[in-house]
């Protein structure tokens, strides 16, 4: 797994009412600050939202409807695994936290309609001077589909 990426389980409590998910906690180990909350709604399956990295950023992504496939490219040069990928499947049935550190590209692809994803990050987004470098879906080889078994 790339280095200081996180997959956290999280846990359902339910009872006869529904039920509960902490996503994310300032007491937990893999959260630094706050930022901002920001909710992503994708209409229809398919859609891919990628690639993008931050230089100052963390982000915490969690699915809270639908489901999604997220892939993660390392682009530290200093890192351990520079160049390394990882892909990760999250969604209301698995419910689970993906945490992304700093300069690891990372884009997600709907995998149901009306997938909505949650994210936490440690900054306020600047629209003026966003802290993200951004290259095509495309980048790095990677294909975005739903591989068959």
């Amino acid at each position: 797994m790339i280095q200081d990426v996180k997959l956290v389980n999280l846990e359902a409590r339910v009872d006869e009412r529904g039920y509960l998910i902490e996503v994310l906690r300032a007491t937990d180990g893999h959260f630094t600050r706050f930022g901002q909350v920001y909710l992503v709604g994708d209409a229809t399956r398919g859609i891919i939202r990628a690639w993008h990295k931050h230089e100052r950023l963390w982000d915490w992504f969690f699915i809270s409807h639908g489901s999604a496939k997220f892939a993660l490219r390392d682009d530290r040069s200093s890192s351990p695994t520079y160049g390394e990928m990882n892909t990760f499947i999250l969604g209301e049935r698995n419910p689970s936290l993906l945490v992304v550190p700093p300069g690891v590209y990372h884009g997600w692809m709907s995998l149901e309609d009306d997938t909505q994803l949650i994210s936490t990050a440690s900054e306020v987004y600047n629209r003026d001077k966003p802290d993200e470098v951004r290259v095509p879906p495309d980048s790095f080889g990677y294909v975005w589909e739903v591989k068959g078994r």
